[in-house]
């Protein structure tokens, strides 16, 4: 532990101007800024060392909680053994070892591992795997790509392309052609307040593909890809039957179907993966984030051995697919990787959530009597709390509660005008509790 006394002589920046900060109001940032200098467990900590519970694991992503000795350790011994190795017709064992023990975590048969550097990256993989697999079997008229309303995958050209919310969009023309898109499934008028998953309209959203076949041609569609939990647009979770329901049809239509786990994976909802959770099994699954508990970025996209062998038997030229990273399964992300499946492992991180998920559920829920909520929504150590939109000024009233929660010790996340919540798997019941407390505290205190 590091004293109060040492933080004065933690370095600190002497300009805010050269860093433009990711999805941040800059000019608001920088005029009154709020710094973390360390992390432990669960909480930051500010430059005059007041600790700051993480109600968001960084961003969904920190998932074993912040600096793991043992993730830790595995990092800097990588870093003093190859600190750097090429996957281009060289070959590492840290990343086949990595690959193997994820394919042991997934779904049976999608075990085979392209490894990306972040969410975005293995969004767009994904499309390239779905295209080249429709190519590779002779079906190269299956070029279009369905994503959905308010679905996010990230934030390179293809990712925004099938996603749906329009910040992300508008500035950027045309995008990817060839993408149409599902409905979201987000109904306050008759799902508001649920408890797990919505009990309306999952067959009925899901139906909409039959409208969208109808206007294109099952001949022309490649792929469709969802978040089985939709995090960025915040927090919408899947209607019951719903993504049985797509995979019934992308099947029917033969279609592949991708879930976007970049949220999801690695224990989010009490299971591996979402498609455990859910008893549905799609062809791709993209992960990123808490796959290396995000001490190292990292990424990878999991496929079916039916991809990867149609699109290896098929390819008229040594080098099958031609796509890949200059940092594709680099040493020091697969050995931060390879030490975060054994702390879930170890730690039972993922039975942990699944059993503290009914505690979580009754905290999102006692706050439906505080000020402003209109609807909370949770699954697994997921939660989502909407409010009613200050008139005239959209988002003003989250960002005043994510600002009071701050300074009250807590980090919570917030888009549009919803508060967002996904904790370290390793939160403790009564940590759970000061959350809904500063929330509430929060909400009480504006207008």
């Amino acid at each position: 532990m590091i004293a109060a006394a040492d933080y004065a002589c933690m370095p600190t920046p002497n300009s805010l101007d050269a860093f433009w900060m990711p999805f941040t109001p800059n000019r608001a940032f920088k005029a009154d800024p709020r710094m973390v200098v360390r992390a432990e467990g669960m909480h930051y900590y500010a430059p005059d060392g007041r600790a700051i519970l993480d109600a968001t694991a960084g961003l969904w992503c920190v998932a074993a909680g912040h600096c793991r000795p043992h993730i830790v350790e595995a990092i800097r011994h990588a870093a003093g053994e190859l600190d750097y190795a090429t996957n281009f017709n060289v070959g590492s064992p840290s990343a086949f070892e990595f690959a193997n023990r994820l394919g042991e975590l997934l779904p049976d048969n999608i075990d085979r591992i392209f490894f990306t550097n972040s969410g975005s990256e293995s969004a767009d993989t994904s499309l390239k795997i779905a295209l080249a697999y429709q190519k590779a079997r002779g079906k190269a008229g299956k070029y279009r790509l369905i994503g959905r309303e308010r679905g996010y995958h990230g934030t390179n050209f293809g990712g925004i392309s099938v996603g749906g919310i329009v910040r992300n969009r508008m500035t950027y023309g045309p995008m990817v052609v060839g993408v149409d898109h599902l409905p979201h499934t987000l109904d306050i008028k008759r799902n508001a307040f649920s408890r797990g998953e919505p009990e309306y309209g999952g067959l009925e959203f899901a139906d909409a593909l039959e409208r969208i076949v109808a206007l294109h041609d099952a001949s022309t569609i490649a792929a469709v890809i969802v978040e089985p939990v939709a995090g960025s647009t915040g927090v919408i979770m899947p209607p019951r039957n719903y993504l049985k329901r797509l995979r019934e049809l992308c099947t029917k239509h033969d279609i592949l179907l991708i879930f976007d786990e970049v949220i999801t994976g690695f224990g989010r909802l009490g299971a591996p993966f979402a498609a455990q959770y859910f008893d549905v099994k799609p062809d791709i699954i993209t992960m990123a984030k808490a796959i290396t508990n995000a001490a190292v970025p990292m990424g990878a996209v999991a496929c079916s051995r039916e991809i990867y062998d149609t699109i290896l038997a098929n390819a008229d030229t040594p080098i099958e697919l031609f796509h890949g990273y200059t940092t594709s399964g680099h040493p020091l992300a697969c050995a931060a990787g390879l030490a975060t499946l054994d702390v879930y492992r170890d730690e039972r991180l993922f039975e942990r959530a699944a059993e503290l998920a009914p505690y979580w559920e009754n905290a999102m829920h006692g706050l439906r009597d505080a000020p402003h909520v209109i609807d909370i929504r949770n699954l697994g150590l997921i939660g989502g709390i909407e409010l009613e939109p200050r008139p005239g000024a959209p988002t003003a009233r989250a960002l005043e509660v994510f600002r009071k929660c701050f300074d009250a010790g807590v980090l919570v996340r917030v888009t549009g005008d919803i508060i967002a919540f996904s904790p370290p798997l390793i939160v403790e019941k009564s940590q759970i509790d000061q959350i809904a407390d500063t929330v509430r505290t929060a909400l009480k205190s504006i207008s």
